[in-house]
């Protein structure tokens, strides 16, 4: 035994995760201090340790540090340290650890009993081979402070382009990286995301098919986090992360998936394979033996809320298709009974429940609900909902029509703001015959989302979303027209927006999103066409947003700019 392993003075155990009765890779813990110091030899390299380092789910006096290691050993043996300099020279906790198939080599080690407000280096490495990993950077939580910046991103898809946008992130002055899901795609080669870019960017997803099992959902992961830019954000920032639906299957409910066929075979092993994957790459704090959904208080100024709308026990998406007869009718009673169903969920009351005494209980300045999908009410005209839906779907004349529709109806709304009383019924009715734009979104689940802005009363409710692909800024305004706080949502990091389905230029796309402010009345700004992440800035008295976004994804010279800048505070 060597004499560093004689001298180490740590506890690791194994930690069992699971979710809904879905085993979860477990972490590694450690909670007592080690100060031995191992020197790397200068021959070491980093070739084994092809997929980077990551930290993960930081606290004030714990996070997870993590890597993968490439072998086909049975088992191997990585050691690690964690110090306060770069350089290694204040190490203060230190192991090793076994890892092997059973988790895809990769390895997750839970540092708890830390101090509070530091900044933390950390490295592995593996003496048999003379492996040594990069150097990872993270940090421990204040336990009080004055501000604290949040990098909020969502919807990276390898083949739709390059990670830019994690980049642009990583080199950024943010604290932390929020991920609010769609990490990874399910998609096979020349399915969603595929461009005229992605044979030349050699971007086509590995395996080449549809992602089902374990193994393939790995591989996907595994390709991923061998993107250059991807590590470069992971070693740079601390990420905590929530899944959305692609990390299983597009348009993941409770018991299904839009993207999951009876020829795919058991929906629920592959939800299970799907998660455990996750797991293994994007760990998270286990001090929760059930559930992903919890929360992170930052210093008392923000209680950060991770949610699950997604997976564990959301109701099957409504669809409008479904309530369209033969003749083209909309059965709008039969919608609405269905629509305003008080038994449907989309977090199920467990989680509800723990959410509304998460936000209640808080005495942090800010209550932050980082989730996937929207919150903020996105009601637009009927006819505009069905004139986008000719449009993605292809009509011929479709687009043309559907301009010509989107100038009627702002000419009417803009006469209807100005009190113009030349308005005719007929008029007023087609601005005011309105539909839920996404009911995929919390505008499909309008009874439990009340529930919640009645539960939230009197407390500052900042709301983060994803999954669109595109950037809102929006009012979040109960039924009795109560405001109860502002949702920030972030554009994507590749993965195409309304510009791609709407097929229509960068001046066409700037009058689109001046009508969808318009015709949507609790909707301040929106970019629908530019791939980029948001900050957020919070101090005891505002917070301050900024939609940020590179010139392109198709190349690696980018440019970034600030297309936004919102001040909000109650």
């Amino acid at each position: 035994m060597s004499q560093h392993s004689l001298s180490r003075r740590r506890f690791l155990v194994n930690s069992i995760l699971t979710t809904g009765g879905l085993l979860l890779a477990p972490n590694f813990i450690s909670c007592t201090d080690d100060t031995t110091v191992f020197g790397i030899p200068d021959d070491y390299t980093p070739d084994n340790f092809a997929h980077g380092v990551a930290s993960f789910d930081p606290t004030h006096d714990q996070v997870i540090i993590w890597t993968r290691y490439n072998t086909g050993k049975p088992q191997i043996k990585i050691h690690w340290q964690v110090a306060y300099d770069n350089q290694f020279e204040s190490v203060f906790r230190s192991g090793e650890v076994i890892t092997d198939p059973t988790r895809d080599y990769t390895l997750a080690i839970e540092l708890q009993n830390l101090e509070a407000d530091k900044k933390i280096y950390y490295r592995f490495f593996n003496q048999e081979d003379r492996s040594v990993s990069v150097v990872g950077e993270t940090i421990t939580l204040p336990i009080a402070t004055n501000s604290i910046k949040l990098a909020v991103c969502s919807c990276s898809n390898y083949p739709a382009g390059l990670f830019n946008v994690y980049k642009a992130m990583a080199n950024s002055d943010a604290d932390i990286i929020v991920h609010l899901g769609d990490y990874i795609y399910e998609y096979g080669q020349g399915q969603y995301g595929t461009n005229e870019f992605t044979t030349l960017l050699n971007r086509s997803h590995e395996p080449e098919n549809e992602i089902i099992t374990l193994a393939e959902y790995r591989t996907r992961y595994k390709q991923y986090r061998s993107d250059k830019s991807l590590q470069l954000a992971h070693q740079k920032k601390p990420f905590i992360c929530v899944w959305d639906d692609h990390e299983i299957a597009n348009d993941t409910y409770k018991d299904g998936a839009e993207n999951h066929q009876p020829n795919e075979g058991s929906f629920e092993a592959r939800k299970a394979d799907a998660i455990k994957a996750y797991s293994e790459f994007l760990p998270l704090r286990s001090n929760d033996t059930s559930l992903i959904y919890r929360n992170f208080n930052i210093g008392n100024l923000v209680n950060l809320i991770m949610l699950d709308t997604r997976v564990i026990a959301r109701d099957k998406q409504l669809d409008y298709t479904n309530y369209i007869d033969g003749t083209g009718n909309f059965n709008t009673t039969s919608f609405q009974n269905d629509w305003l169903d008080p038994t449907r969920t989309l977090l199920g009351s467990t989680q509800r429940n723990w959410l509304v005494s998460q936000v209640t209980g808080s005495s942090a300045h800010w209550q932050v609900l980082g989730q996937q999908v929207l919150m903020g009410k996105m009601f637009i005209p009927a006819e505009m909902l069905l004139g986008l839906g000719a449009v993605t779907g292809g009509a011929p004349g479709a687009l043309q029509q559907f301009q010509q529709t989107l100038t009627e109806l702002v000419t009417i709304k803009l006469r209807y703001l100005n009190n113009d009383p030349t308005l005719t019924s007929v008029e007023i009715a087609r601005i005011a015959t309105v539909l839920p734009y996404n009911l995929d979104a919390w505008d499909g689940y309008p009874v439990e989302r009340e529930m919640l802005y009645n539960s939230f009363a009197g407390k500052k409710i900042v709301c983060l979303a994803g999954d669109t692909h595109n950037a809102w800024y929006t009012n979040l305004v109960s039924n009795d027209s109560n405001e109860i706080g502002k949702e920030f949502a972030t554009s994507s990091v590749t993965s195409p927006g309304l510009e791609y389905y709407l097929g229509i230029d960068a001046t066409s796309i700037t009058g689109f999103e001046n009508a969808m402010q318009i015709l949507i009345d609790d909707l301040n700004y929106v970019n629908a066409s530019n791939r980029g992440y948001l900050t957020l800035t919070f101090t005891t008295s505002n917070v301050e947003s900024k939609w940020n976004f590179v010139s392109t994804v198709f190349d690696e010279n980018f440019s970034e700019n600030t297309d936004r800048v919102e001040s909000y505070s109650i």
